[in-house]
């Protein structure tokens, strides 16, 4: 754990005191100068879902909002986005757009997370969802290929630092072994976004007038909502634990109690240098962002091409969108069953793998059926592993990375890797692979998936060997130095494997 001490921590040593002997479960501090105090599992499991009902719906909606805006771009080009802008003549653009939204995504993320660090979440993540918000309905008024390119890449830049953001405040309010469960009901919010947005494209599609054409009403009415949510998480978005205002004092006192027995998430570690260079040097940082680089690939080809793979089938446009609904619903109820069973098993790594491996049955099936019935349940099986696989592998740095700057860092590094896979894909993608139903991408997506396997085991190999042998070797590194090895290179540190 973090040894930074401050004045919020020692305002909170009489209210502690107070509470002792005030309940039935005794929880100790790692910090000596905080007495113990006690209180009852029912108190306890009452403030958890207080911070669920606080945390869980609205940063899910402000995820579903964001993959949505992201995403709806492959519901506009059915509509006839291409063709209105005078790109017709010219389908690699359509691949070029989602690379630039990408690009803007990657250099945008690790600064973003930065900024997180420094000022309240409270605060900055309304702002990055009021931003995001506005470029996606500007989408609507695009009449030529640089405003095309510059929309995606602006659109990019905003939405950069939402995902890891959220992920950095979920490690603040949860114990490690809570947090993937809620990062798998936070990332399903993707899965119902890709649900959602094939039923609003159908709908939208049908407005006709009002100086827009139907895929500029797909911008604008989903941009416009973003803003107006955005506007109103100003008053609900979580800041830091010390500041719950959900929360009455006992109940506060019990939340940071049980934060300090169990993670570094109740210390008020300010920003600090050396947890930006330790996460930039810790070869499992990088290993996290190669494994979502691997997964991203197929996450975002399969997301931003899944209307244009079913009409390929032989339906209409209109049948396209709607027929991506069930396949994502089914991909939601997927990734609540991973975490279920990786809480159950006490795992993250193996299942990942295995969710890779069923992704990877889904696109034999792709590859090898020839009808559309047997290629439309391909997509289910890839849609439900790799959706799957990046709800839990997204949580794994925030329950292994400590001290707080060194996590922030972390999530933004993992995003800002991965996302160079999303860009890859973005332009494996491309029209002139799309011949035999994308064989060659599709192919691609294989031996991506199939790294990312091999990676997840490598890492929870190494991770278990790390705790076998106490975390001593990453411990004897600072020693060496004449350091005192802290948060999870300290020698009692254990790795969520």
């Amino acid at each position: 754990m973090s040894t930074y001490k401050s004045a919020e921590t020692a305002s909170l040593e009489k209210g502690l005191a107070d509470l002792h002997n005030s309940g039935q479960q005794s929880v100790a501090s790692d910090d000596p100068s905080v007495p113990a105090f006690e209180y009852t599992a029912e108190e306890e499991q009452r403030v958890l879902r207080k911070v669920d009902w606080a945390l869980l719906p609205g940063l899910t909606l402000l995820y579903l909002l964001s993959f949505l805006d992201r995403s709806n771009i492959g519901n506009a080009k059915l509509l006839g986005l291409m063709k209105d802008i005078g790109l017709a003549q010219n389908p690699a653009a359509y691949n070029t757009s989602l690379a630039l939204y990408f690009l803007g995504y990657v250099l945008f993320e690790i600064p973003a997370n930065m900024v997180l660090k420094k000022f309240n979440p409270k605060i900055w993540l309304p702002t990055l969802t009021v931003a995001w918000g506005i470029t996606a309905t500007l989408q609507a008024l695009i009449k030529n290929e640089p405003g095309f390119y510059a929309a995606r890449f602006f659109l990019g830049v905003s939405e950069a630092g939402l995902f890891p953001g959220i992920i950095f405040v979920f490690s603040l309010y949860y114990k490690r072994n809570e947090r993937h469960w809620r990062v798998g009901v936070f990332f399903g919010g993707a899965a119902l976004a890709g649900a959602l947005g094939g039923i609003l494209a159908w709908g939208l599609g049908h407005i006709k007038g009002g100086g827009l054409p139907s895929w500029g009403w797909v911008f604008a009415i989903e941009g416009i909502a973003t803003v107006i949510v955005g506007i109103s998480a100003y008053w609900w978005v979580p800041g830091y634990p010390k500041d719950a205002k959900f929360l009455n004092e006992r109940e506060h006192a019990i939340l940071i109690a049980r934060l300090r027995a169990g993670s570094d998430s109740a210390d008020n570690e300010p920003f600090n240098w050396a947890g930006v260079w330790d996460a930039f040097k810790d070869p499992w940082v990088i290993g996290y962002g190669m494994l979502f680089h691997f997964y991203a690939f197929t996450l975002y080809s399969l997301s931003l091409f899944l209307p244009s793979i079913i009409a390929q089938l032989g339906y209409a446009s209109w049948k396209a969108q709607l027929m991506t609904v069930p396949v994502y619903a089914a991909a939601f109820a997927c990734i609540l069953f991973s975490a279920w069973a990786s809480h159950r098993i006490r795992q993250r790594g193996s299942v990942i793998a295995a969710a890779g491996a069923v992704a990877i049955v889904g696109y034999i099936v792709l590859l090898t059926t020839h009808t559309p019935g047997s290629r439309y349940a391909g997509t289910f099986i890839a849609v439900a592993g790799i959706y799957s696989a990046n709800g839990l592998l997204l949580a794994w740095p925030s329950e292994n990375v400590s001290p707080q700057t060194k996590r922030a860092v972390s999530s933004g590094m993992q995003i800002f890797i991965g996302d160079i896979g999303a860009i890859v894909g973005s332009l494996v993608f491309r029209p002139s692979l799309s011949k035999n139903f994308y064989r060659i991408p599709l192919g691609i997506s294989i031996l991506y998936t199939g790294l990312g396997m091999i990676l997840a085991a490598v890492l929870a190999l190494s991770m278990a060997r790390a705790n076998r042998t106490g975390n001593a070797s990453r411990a004897a590194a600072k020693e060496v130095k004449g350091e005192v090895p802290l948060g999870d290179r300290a020698r009692d540190y254990r790795l969520q494997i």
